[in-house]
Parts: structure tokens; C-alpha cells; sequence
């Protein structure tokens, strides 16, 4: 199943309180509940202002959709081709 690399832009991102952060996740679960297995959430990545999110998914539209459910930004959706890390180079 493809995977995914979102763009949230939230000002302030890198300075939410750890309270503000659990609602965030506590919604997006709840959403993602509701949309079933098809989608899941792997990680995210908070810097700056900026969350970068990790999902796999059959299709960008459904991940558009969890945004849209969860009034999260989504301002940029980029399918991931291909990973590569120190043992790439072995």
C-alpha cells in the first residue's frame, strides 16, 4: 500500500503543549476509527511550523478526507517513492 508524506502548517507547531499535542492525536485517531484500516498513521514530526505526517493509504483522496474530518490542514500530500537510510549504503 503506498505511503505518504503530509505538509501541516500550523503556526506555532513546534511550541503546542504536550495537552495540545494529545487533543491533535486524540482527534485524528477518533477520525481514522471512523474511516477503518484502509488508512493508518504511522508517525509525525513536529518542527517549527510545520507537522509532518507519516500514513500509508490506498489513495490521497482518503487522506484528504481524514484532514478534512479532522479539520487538520493537509498543504501538501506527496507520495513516498522510496526510503533510504545508513544501511542503504551497505
Amino acid at each position: 500500500m503506498p505511503k505518504f508524506i503530509i505538509e501541516r502548517q500550523i503556526p506555532g507547531a513546534g511550541n503546542l503543549s504536550a495537552e495540545k499535542l494529545k487533543s491533535i492525536s486524540q482527534k485524528s485517531k477518533e477520525v481514522l476509527c471512523i474511516l477503518g484500516t484502509d488508512i493508518q498513521w504511522i508517525h509525525s514530526y513536529v518542527a517549527g511550523d510545520k507537522i509532518y505526517c507519516i500514513y500509508i493509504a490506498p489513495s490521497e483522496e482518503l487522506i484528504r478526507e481524514h484532514a478534512r474530518m479532522g479539520g487538520f490542514p493537509a498543504n501538501s500530500i506527496t507520495q513516498i517513492a522510496n526510503i533510504i537510510e545508513p544501511l542503504t549504503a551497505e
